[in-house]
């Protein structure tokens, strides 16, 4: 087998760089083959990925975080070459909520290299969005609103791991403001006066189990709105966000898509896989088991 290994070692604090001997030898023993592209500054990964030839290549491998599975998922859909390869995932930074949908965490490389050299695949779904005329691809989250603050402080933070986002939670709490929200969901539209809106394709984000019953492989995105809410109730419900059950609040909706519209009466930045990246208004939809990934 030969794959690409694009290699964030920035990631998780600059661990991935400490521990990159380990990953080419675990690739090594398992009979890989790779070419190593290490990436130097931000969308880097994007380039990588966009001028590789997927013709002389059995796979694609992103190791970092979800900011470098972004990078890549997006060089993938800009790549002109008509072989398709599968992708995989070693799991090797701070934040890897896509990974935990595969059963995978920063504490089981061993585990992720063993799925690529099994070579089995599954088809998972794929969230598409517009934004001002630039079309992004995304495999986790797209948020806006609050949960785009949180993220905005959290980076200032990061040194300090994934408790970063909910020290930015408890400081943007201080400064809580809604917004007005026209949202679109498969044709059905509908105003709501909104403090965020998160559109998934996995369960997590970061440590949160923003939408629980999400699916990476079911066709459709999971949309959570939080709707007008008091600071005392948002800091009352934030630690069942951890399990899920932050669902079961008033103020939180949830919805599953095909085809998401969203305009707010101002423009709110976007954070797509914990990246701040665009702004409203937006088009997301789904593509349905658009790509194939290394999955037991």
């Amino acid at each position: 087998m030969k794959i690409a290994l694009v290699y964030n070692p920035h990631a998780g604090h600059k661990r991935a760089l400490k521990i990159l001997p380990r990953v080419e030898a675990l690739l090594t023993s398992r009979s890989i083959n790779f070419d190593l592209h290490l990436t130097d500054y931000p969308e880097h990964a994007v380039e990588i990925v966009k001028n590789l030839d997927f013709k002389s290549l059995d796979g694609l491998a992103a190791a970092g975080g979800d900011g470098i599975l972004f990078e890549v998922i997006n060089g993938y859909y800009q790549n002109p070459s008509k072989k398709r390869i599968p992708l995989g995932i070693l799991p090797v930074g701070t934040g890897n909520a896509f990974a935990r949908d595969l059963d995978l965490d920063n504490t089981r490389l061993e585990a992720a290299v063993d799925i690529l050299a099994g070579g089995k695949t599954r088809r998972v779904d794929v969230g598409r969005f517009t934004t001002h005329g630039q079309e992004y691809h995304y495999l986790n989250i797209l948020g806006l609103g609050f949960v785009a603050d949180v993220t905005q402080t959290a980076m200032k933070l990061k040194v300090l791991g994934n408790i970063a986002y909910t020290l930015g939670v408890l400081y943007r709490t201080v400064f809580l403001k809604t917004h007005h929200l026209t949202i679109e969901i498969d044709g059905k539209t509908m105003e709501r006066d909104n403090l965020f809106v998160e559109i998934s394709n996995s369960r997590y984000t970061a440590d949160f189990l923003m939408a629980p019953n999400a699916k990476i492989d079911d066709g459709y995105l999971d949309v959570t709105l939080c709707n007008q809410i008091t600071r005392r109730k948002l800091l009352k419900t934030f630690p069942k966000i951890f399990t899920g059950e932050h669902i079961h609040a008033e103020e939180i909706e949830q919805f599953q898509a095909r085809s998401i519209k969203v305009k707010t009466d101002i423009p709110k930045v976007l954070t797509p896989d914990g990246e701040l990246l665009g702004i409203t208004p937006i088009e997301v939809d789904c593509l349905e088991k658009d790509i194939e990934v290394f999955w037991q």
